[in-house]
């Protein structure tokens, strides 16, 4: 089979590999039919997540086909249509009971991380019965794909660890895929201002279709001192930052409000500051992690409602085999005006 595989930071090719087989009875191998690139692949290729190592798989979010199953698997049976979970989860372990499936003792964020994953024709789905996702017959599977990982980490780690509540000011740095899911699982909470941070105008109007009801251009003036006039000098309740950079969540800790909550998404490859002399006094919370998908149920049930339909992030398509024009297109978003590719096997 063919797949993209790392091959040291800034190094990629898509390569002939071995076809993935049955290692474990709880293993369910999965003809791949949509997959995408996230910006964490994109880290990875920086050499920001140092536990990738030369020669693996990447990507972590897809649908599919169940090839074969092992002996141990129930929920599955081949030709079955599933979703594929960016985050394994045994459902036995102590995290696991507490839903925390980022934490899986044996599992976790491990496909295109620690074991090989779905930018390929084939992937092995470890623990396949609590990592897998039937697809009803019909369903966009575009719009499915983005429930792999960027909608769950944007309700998850955005939304609820933010405490977003009715009413609430809540300001989104960055208009990417991940900022974008934030934004649209946060109206599921009715916060009565939505305010959209980022550098690109294409991705602002966007988000405004989205529904954010006030964007910031950074560069066009102080989004700090924007921010602060727009509230009165009080701040927002809740200030999520999704981009992943020192600089961005320098502004969460200068416009969240006291009693607020800061929630960072991004994925961070530099340490950065954090001013603790300034927010002690404020009686705020900061949060970040990695998703544990513990939504997903409810946004496929949101999904099937038509509550939310993702598959409008998607803006360009390519075949597999074009992985490589993709990933080029996807690191130049801003020049490419993308947001979510996705590659049909």
């Amino acid at each position: 089979m063919k797949a993209l595989v790392y091959q040291g930071p800034g190094q990629k090719d898509w390569v002939e590999k071995d076809k993935p087989e049955i290692q474990k009875p709880t293993d369910v191998i999965v003809k791949v039919t949509k997959t995408t690139i996230c910006g964490t692949d994109l880290h990875i290729l920086k050499g920001d997540v140092p536990a990738v190592t030369p020669g693996r798989t990447l990507g972590h979010e897809g649908v599919g086909v169940v090839e074969a199953v092992g002996s141990a698997v129930q929920n599955f049976e081949p030709g079955d249509a599933v979703l594929i979970s960016c985050v394994t989860s045994c459902g036995k372990c102590d995290n696991c009971k507490r839903q925390l499936y980022a934490h899986c003792a044996d599992g976790g964020w491990i496909l295109g991380h620690l074991i090989d994953g779905t930018q390929a024709e084939y992937v092995r789905i470890p623990h396949g019965d609590n990592s897998l996702y039937p697809i009803p017959e019909g369903a966009d599977e575009e719009a499915l794909v983005m429930l792999s990982d960027i909608m769950p980490t944007g309700l998850e780690i955005g939304v609820q660890y933010g405490n977003v509540k009715p009413g609430d000011t809540i300001t989104i740095i960055g208009a990417g895929p991940v900022g974008m899911s934030v934004l649209l699982t946060a109206q599921f909470y009715s916060p009565g201002r939505i305010v959209m941070i980022d550098m690109d105008p294409a991705r602002l109007e966007l988000a405004k279709q989205f529904g954010a009801t006030d964007t910031i251009q950074v560069g066009v003036g102080d989004p700090v001192a924007q921010i602060m006039e727009m509230t009165g000098g009080r701040g927002v309740d809740v200030a999520i930052e999704a981009v992943g950079v020192p600089a961005t969540f320098d502004i969460c800790q200068k416009i969240v409000s006291a009693g607020g909550n800061i929630a960072n998404v991004g994925v961070h490859g530099k340490s950065v500051e954090l001013h603790i002399e300034e927010l002690w006094i404020k009686n705020i919370n900061i949060s970040m992690g990695l998703v544990s998908t513990n939504t997903t149920p409810m946004l496929l049930k949101m999904l099937a409602n038509s509550k939310v339909n993702p598959g409008r992030l998607v803006t360009h398509r390519f075949a597999l085999d074009d992985i490589l024009t993709a990933y080029d297109v996807f690191g130049n978003a801003a020049r490419e005006k993308a947001m979510k590719v996705i590659l049909n096997a």
